[in-house]
């Protein structure tokens, strides 16, 4: 096995340790998340600094101070091979360190055994993981697009670079916003097993970026220059209207679990649906469809592709199909078990609230 093979298998753990550092010794704003039913009635309290880490890796990476611009599109085959190996040390580590419960082996493997893993009482890991696996993968997208423009130099297709800036605001957006995760199924009631730590140390960070391993070494495409603004502008304008729809459902039903009475925006006013017990929203975006937020993310997804400019190429299509396929089987498993948690009030939801994903479609 060559140097780079070997750097490159272990450049996950060594941007794991990095960014670790950082969110460790970095300041950060105190916040409390959701109170648990199941556990405690004291809401948890976290330490956010994810938008402050990523400022500080995308410095270092700028100024290609650890590496070369590209050195991540150049070693991702065997960051591949090394995020996978770590997802598995890190399941081992987090998973048996707690006491073993009823449920098969695999099952505690798979989704872990505790809820919330906190150390040195600052350091949350599902928090963490997620700051890791947000700011790899923009940094494996921009690895990708200097890999672009070191090719091909003003013949670049600026459909990358937008591609690219898509993916980066993506990641900003989170972390800007990195509040309202705390009040996610994610964070509330996933456990810490290999399901988590695989999603955020290999298939979010390594895998999203699969448009860019068939598209980032083809030259611009053959597109009437007089047509850019209407393939990039309207690419732009798909990807926005999908982040306003999921950035906005994500909001109302933020500021609907920490200020129930309160209008959205100011002028988008809950209504909802009650047991006496239990409450859902059925207002705004969450009177369009059950899951807007998952129709936001596709159309983002959709805004990428169609920045690439590759239309025939089947690598500008693999992450909206995927992500498409991923959220209708989501949105189902979503529906049952919330038709188990809530009984007949989710009887009641569904008549109140038709569609899906999509108003009016599905």
């Amino acid at each position: 096995m060559n140097f780079e093979a070997i750097v490159g298998f272990l450049t996950p753990t060594a941007v794991f340790v990095l960014l670790l550092a950082l969110h460790a010794v970095l300041p950060g704003r105190p916040a409390l998340g959701y109170a648990h039913p199941n556990t405690s009635q004291t809401p948890a309290r976290y330490r956010l600094n994810g938008l402050l880490v990523f400022a500080v890796a995308l410095a270092v990476w700028a100024i290609a101070l650890l590496a070369p611009l590209d050195w991540l599109w150049r070693v991702k085959w065997y960051a591949i091979a090394g995020a996978t190996a770590l997802s598995v040390v890190l399941t081992a580590w987090l998973v048996l360190r707690a006491p073993a419960d009823d449920r098969p082996g695999w099952v505690q493997w798979i989704e872990g055994r505790s809820r919330n893993v906190m150390f040195a009482d600052h350091v949350d890991a599902k928090m963490f993981l997620y700051v890791y696996g947000g700011i790899l993968l923009a940094l494996n997208v921009l690895a990708g697009a200097a890999f672009h423009v070191g090719q091909f130099g003003d013949a670049l297709n600026p459909g990358i670079l937008l591609h690219a800036t898509m993916w980066v605001w993506f990641v900003a957006d989170y972390f800007l916003f990195e509040r309202v995760q705390l009040y996610t199924f994610d964070i509330i009631e996933e456990g810490v097993g290999f399901k988590l730590i695989v999603g955020c140390i290999l298939v979010y960070p390594c895998l999203f970026p699969v448009v860019l391993w068939g598209t980032a070494g083809l030259p611009a495409p053959d597109i009437d220059p007089q047509l850019d603004l209407l393939w990039l502008g309207g690419a732009a304008v798909v990807f926005l209207v999908g982040w306003v729809i999921t950035r906005g459902a994500n909001l109302q039903k933020y500021t609907f679990k920490r200020w129930p009475k309160r209008a959205f925006l100011g002028f988008m006013k809950p209504a909802t649906v009650s047991d006496g017990r239990k409450t859902l929203l059925v207002s705004g975006f969450w009177g369009l469809s059950r899951h807007s937020n998952y129709l936001g993310e596709i159309l983002e997804a959709l805004g990428m592709a169609l920045a690439i400019g590759h239309f025939a190429n089947g690598w500008t299509w693999v992450y909206f199909v995927y992500l498409t396929a991923f959220f209708i089987v989501r949105e189902r498993i979503d529906d049952g078990r919330c038709a188990s948690k809530y009984g007949e009030l989710w009887t009641e939801y569904r008549r109140k609230v038709r569609y899906r994903l999509v108003p009016g479609i599905y």
